[in-house]
């Protein structure tokens, strides 16, 4: 059963589902597109790593305690015994702080070339990492750089209305000539350096047809967002796992959009409509 949003479901950008949908997100962009993708082109995964300290709770398992005697077994400095006290050296007891590293890996989707497999195009799905500063945001953008002077074409799809902009579109004149968006995808062409071809996504829009760019002397392929949404949203079974019930998760939506959503959810029976006025 699909989504019951037509386009992108605000509730899939919960931090706790939204790592699960990435992954489900390239595994079928990979599938549509090597339906679509004439011959020598096929796909494939890739992906960044790099490690982070964990954020979940770690319970230390070295206990620093406070000694009741001094060290030299209960003697107090200064008492009688015969010679003069010195002081003896003590090493400073640290605090012991846990802490666990784990690997983080980011999947991204190749289109390639035979003869040599010639990567030809990157498509990014944007990650809550890619958006807030630290190590997956600074190794994004190195690698989005690094496309930017290759001649590879970039695609970059972003999910998510929280965080900093980060894909390769200049936000101020996106917003100026498309007006305000909530998500986006778009296109560098290394073949049209000097332009970005933006899809602009409101939230109560369906979700675009892209048109993904191959070699120069070969047509673009095109691919629906809305389809391969839909695929990855039946195979991790959200209608399960998404409280519906509760407000999307954050940033918040707009009165106006909010007041759509709960519509949205009332119309597929996955909120209880609101009370009847009384009558006058």
């Amino acid at each position: 059963m699909p989504s019951p949003f037509p386009g992108m479901d605000p509730y899939l950008e919960d931090p706790a589902v939204f790592p699960d949908l990435h992954g489900r997100l390239i595994t079928y962009l990979s599938e549509f597109l090597n339906a679509v993708l004439p011959t020598p082109y096929f796909t494939g995964i890739a992906s960044r790593v790099w490690i982070e300290v964990s954020q979940r709770r770690v319970e230390p398992d070295v206990n620093v305690l406070r000694p009741t005697e001094s060290l030299n077994g209960g003697a107090q400095a200064g008492s009688a015994g015969g010679g003069v006290a010195v002081a003896e050296a003590v090493a400073t007891e640290p605090i012991v702080i846990p802490f666990e590293r784990e690997e983080v890996r980011q999947a991204f989707l190749e289109i390639r070339a035979q003869p040599g497999e010639r990567l030809v195009t990157t498509i990014e799905v944007l990650s809550p990492a890619n958006k807030t500063a630290g190590q997956g945001r600074t190794l994004y953008l190195q690698k989005q750089e690094e496309m930017l002077q290759s001649p590879v074409h970039l695609v970059e799809i972003d999910l998510l209305r929280a965080g900093v902009p980060t894909t390769v579109v200049p936000m101020g004149s996106a917003v100026r000539d498309a007006g305000f968006f909530d998500y986006h995808a778009c296109v560098h062409r290394w073949d049209r350096p000097n332009v970005c071809f933006l899809y602009p996504i409101q939230l109560q829009g369906r979700l675009p047809i892209l048109s993904i760019p191959l070699l120069p002397e070969d047509r673009p392929v095109v691919v629906d967002l809305k389809a391969v949404l839909d695929r990855a949203y039946d195979s991790g079974q959200y209608r399960r796992r998404v409280h519906y019930q509760e407000p999307p998760p954050p940033p918040p939506l707009h009165p106006n959009q909010l007041a759509w959503v709960e519509q949205i959810l009332t119309a597929a029976g996955l909120r209880e409509p609101p009370p009847a006025a009384p009558p006058a």
